[in-house]
């Protein structure tokens, strides 16, 4: 069998592996003995099963492939972000961060080669997208950014976030495949509660992850309540407009009741008055929520600029004394473009 048509092995379940040992007169549990090695241990080559026979590892090699990724270039920040340039099997490269803090560490994944959607602030949107991730390409970020944490950090990958290059919402089947082996006992064991998914809000997609019962956490990239502003620096909304996706929003708690976090950028002389705090205000009060006032990190036209701290103090002011919870966030890895809305393989 030719290698571009042999079949990758990880995009087979476990029951499939299973059915392929029996069809070749072996028995089923050499199927379970393979797939822990793919999943839980991580294996990049069918030579690496050291308790499978050399005759099995032959079959698998003659009849399969593993296409993991490889990191292809890793930078470390002064503040010890690590940035991973991944090389995927196809040649193409995407990003993801690990991000340390005192008491974690937590992964930035990326769901797709560049970008469906178009935020005029975000170097990753100026990317077209190439292609979705496959599940097991975004499983191999959270392998790999969780070996990094051990070895750099003595301690496990304790949160992941889909904040990475791509709208996880236009892969959604794909993420959601990823966050069943990320989550499972057979893959990481990680907890669902441990995991947020990040989306610019695809109304439609909100709406079915409730009803899916998904156990992960939300966040929503909002930037501004107002829908002329929120159109001009991100124009998809003139599709998804802030209406759709308030009333995708109110659904998902209704089923799932589960805190909606906002992630929030103020840029001067954008959304940096008065009016747009209370906009961001009446929005948000329809269910429990959070917001992030996420530090802008420029990505060279200068066209954005973050506001003045005084517009960030007048929005925790505001958000505060309306009873909503409001963390500043400081950015991590400016300095290896590793920071929010700055990953374009620059690396």
């Amino acid at each position: 069998m030719e290698k571009n048509k042999k079949k990758d092995i990880r995009a087979l379940t476990k029951e499939q592996i299973r059915a392929f040992f029996v069809a070749q007169g072996d028995k089923a549990f050499r199927g379970n003995q393979v797939y822990e090695w793919l999943w839980q241990k991580g294996a990049h080559s069918f030579e690496a099963m050291t308790n499978v026979s050399k005759e099995t590892r032959q079959l698998l090699d003659d009849n399969f492939v593993i296409n993991h990724i490889k990191v292809d270039q890793m930078q470390r920040s002064s503040d010890g972000t690590i940035k991973n340039a991944v090389q995927l099997h196809d040649g193409l490269i995407v990003e993801s961060v690990l991000i340390p803090t005192k008491t974690r560490t937590t992964a930035c994944v990326s769901s797709q080669v560049g970008c469906s959607l178009d935020c005029r602030f975000c170097a990753t949107s100026r990317l077209k997208r190439m292609r979705n991730l496959n599940p097991d390409e975004i499983y191999d970020q959270v392998v790999a950014i969780d070996n990094e944490s051990r070895l750099y950090f003595d301690r496990k990958l304790s949160n992941i976030v889909f904040m990475g290059m791509g709208e996880p919402l236009m892969n959604y089947n794909n993420v959601l495949k990823a966050i069943d082996k990320i989550t499972s006992t057979e893959g990481l064991a990680m907890s669902p509660k441990r995991i947020t998914v990040s989306t610019s809000g695809v109304p439609k997609m909100i709406k079915k992850m409730a009803d899916d019962e998904v156990k992960f956490k939300l966040a929503v990239s909002l930037h501004s309540a107002v829908d002329e502003i929120r159109t001009s620096i991100m124009p998809f909304n003139a599709t998804f407009p802030l209406k759709d996706l308030r009333e995708a929003l109110q659904y998902w708690y209704a089923k799932t009741k589960s805190r909606i976090t906002y992630e929030y950028v103020v840029w001067d002389g954008i959304n940096d008055t008065q009016n747009d705090a209370n906009a961001l205000v009446d929005f948000c009060r329809f269910a429990p929520s959070k917001v992030n006032l996420i530090e802008y990190n420029p990505i060279d036209d200068g066209e954005f600029q973050q506001a003045a701290s005084k517009a960030i103090d007048m929005y925790v002011a505001t958000l505060e004394r309306n009873g909503i919870t409001v963390t500043v966030r400081r950015s991590r890895g400016k300095d290896i473009d590793a920071a929010c809305g700055q990953l374009a393989n620059k690396s």
